[in-house]
């Protein structure tokens, strides 16, 4: 069975907002790296329409930073699934889900081939639910933003997840990566 991997960075006080962060060239080189056992990811539609196509243009055009286009290229290679049910267009290389993100995640882990990586807030709490997460890779930024989207709402988990952490990396920009499994 696949192993389902959620990302996402996030700030000291727990929001996930990308335009809170300031991004560092190290971080780009370290999501990259990560995406090499990835072969699917797998986004909600806010994320997915924050993600793409500006990545894809970003490896096309090699209009980023060295780590930037290495990062977009690697994004615009790997097969995707969008949930949604307002989408109504995407490239070729996505799949648009209508319905029950769970369901379809799990159908998904089932299959062969490398990581899934989700990054989807909005469906979080219904995923950990299902039991899919397998792990949380989260680069927590030296940011106290006071404002944005948390990672997740009051009250969306009912029961305790427990997780093991089993790396971290620090970064000269004062991120750090944590990596926790189930």
């Amino acid at each position: 069975m696949r192993t389902v991997t959620f990302g996402i960075n996030i700030t000291l006080d727990g929001y996930c907002d990308h335009t809170l962060m300031n991004p560092a060239e190290e971080l780009m080189d370290y999501y990259t790296a990560m995406m090499d056992d990835v072969d699917l990811l797998f986004f909600g539609r806010v994320m997915y329409q924050l993600m793409f196509p500006y990545w894809a243009d970003v490896a096309r055009e090699q209009s980023g930073t060295d780590g930037e286009n290495r990062f977009a290229e690697r994004m615009a290679s790997i097969d995707r699934v969008v949930i949604s049910g307002s989408l109504n267009t995407a490239d070729e290389k996505t799949r648009i889900v209508r319905t029950d993100p769970a369901g379809e995640l799990l159908r998904l882990k089932q299959l062969p081939g490398k990581k899934i990586m989700v990054d989807t807030v909005s469906m979080l709490p219904e995923l950990i639910k299902a039991g899919l997460i397998d792990e949380l890779k989260l680069v927590v930024h030296p940011v106290i933003a006071g404002q944005g989207r948390p990672l997740l709402q009051a009250g969306s988990i009912k029961d305790k997840l427990n997780l093991k952490l089993v790396d971290t990396i620090r970064f000269p920009s004062g991120c750090m990566a944590l990596h926790y499994v189930k």
